[in-house]
């Protein structure tokens, strides 16, 4: 498939991607895709490499709070009496994610790379955030999160309010990453602390978007989970993804510049795809990626952009999740094809 031909506008890169630091991805990134990127994130190299894992460092002020792995590779968790939920609660009240300290060292990076003409002009800033239900639904010990959950949800925006204060409006973009959340509608991996799942997650992220000035591009990193690069279930369809979809869409107070969902390799069927249906009519001006670029496979994902073109008007394309402990060969090749399968956005 030729450039030129290519019916795909648009790439989007989902968070991590290796490098040295900022500038070492900034500059490999931004001639690589930058003429078909929207925003770029910083790579989120070092102790952000394992998506959220740094996180549980954040909890010094009292350590007994964040869950320990078992042999059998699940959290386990142990009875908490009432006073010490209080007392943690108390003593992590202020805590910091360091989030925002993370965006604001690499935003000057970003900054004089736009300057040399390294990043295109047209491209935001990109930060990517995890929804706070996202690290306190696997993390936190099971007694202690109710009460830890409104702590660090408070500790999460207000990184993101030190990052709106510092870049500029019109060059950024926040993302918000929510791989648990669909493993709580699946009923895998994790527990509800809370009852009706659906609507509770619905009210958690009309909360976050709240949060994000309206003059701030946002958009939300539907995930399945990439450990081991693996999810943490195969989705059967696009149904929850979709459904979750329409539901903020339709009640959010502000817009949504994108949502990206990943499509597992072996997807290239009309089922998979058949949910994003009903999302036509209530996606706007939303742009919608699909993580459907699989490494070695351009065939395969142009299968799947064929299935997908049955079914969605317009759609961007990325990887299924962030490219953190993905090997230079395989970003190597991503590269290529979504290069040959999108076309330029400027």
């Amino acid at each position: 498939m030729s450039t030129e031909k290519a019916p795909i506008k648009g790439v989007l890169l989902v968070g991590s991607v290796p490098g040295t630091d900022t500038e070492d991805v900034l500059r490999r990134m931004a001639p690589a895709l930058g003429s078909r990127l929207k925003y770029i994130p910083d790579g989120e190299t070092g102790q952000r490499n394992y998506f959220i894992g740094w996180q549980m460092y954040k909890f010094g002020a009292f350590p007994g709070v964040v869950s320990q792995f078992g042999q059998n590779g699940k959290f386990e968790d142990t009875p908490v009496p009432e006073e010490k939920i209080k007392e943690a609660a108390e003593k992590l009240e202020g805590m910091d994610t360091d989030y925002d300290t993370a965006a604001i060292e690499s935003w000057p990076v970003f900054k004089k790379l736009k300057e040399e003409g390294v990043v295109p002009k047209h491209v935001k800033f990109q930060v990517c955030l995890p929804s706070p239900l996202t690290f306190v639904s696997p993390f936190i010990v099971g007694d202690y999160k109710t009460a830890i959950e409104p702590v660090y949800e408070r500790a999460i925006l207000r990184a993101l309010d030190n990052i709106i204060k510092t870049v500029p409006k019109e060059e950024l973009a926040i993302q918000w990453d929510v791989p648990i959340e669909f493993a709580l509608l699946e009923g895998v991996w994790v527990q509800p602390w809370f009852s009706d799942v659906k609507q509770g997650i619905l009210d958690r992220w009309l909360r976050l978007t709240a949060a994000v000035d309206s003059a701030v591009d946002m958009g939300f990193h539907f995930c399945y989970g990439d450990i081991g690069h693996q999810h943490f279930t195969q989705p059967k369809d696009t149904g929850f993804m979709a459904d979750m979809a329409k539901e903020l869409l339709s009640n959010v107070g502000r817009r949504v510049d994108y949502i990206h969902l990943p499509v597992p390799k072996d997807r290239d069927d009309a089922a998979y795809f058949a949910p994003l249906k009903d999302l036509q009519a209530v996606r706007g001006e939303t742009d919608i990626y699909l993580g459907l670029v699989h490494t070695d496979d351009l065939e395969g994902t142009q299968r799947r952009i064929k299935a997908a073109s049955e079914v969605l008007d317009g759609f961007g394309v990325g990887t299924e999740c962030g490219w953190g402990r993905t090997s230079p060969e395989e970003i190597t090749s991503i590269v290529q094809i979504s290069n040959a399968v999108s076309r330029e956005i400027i």
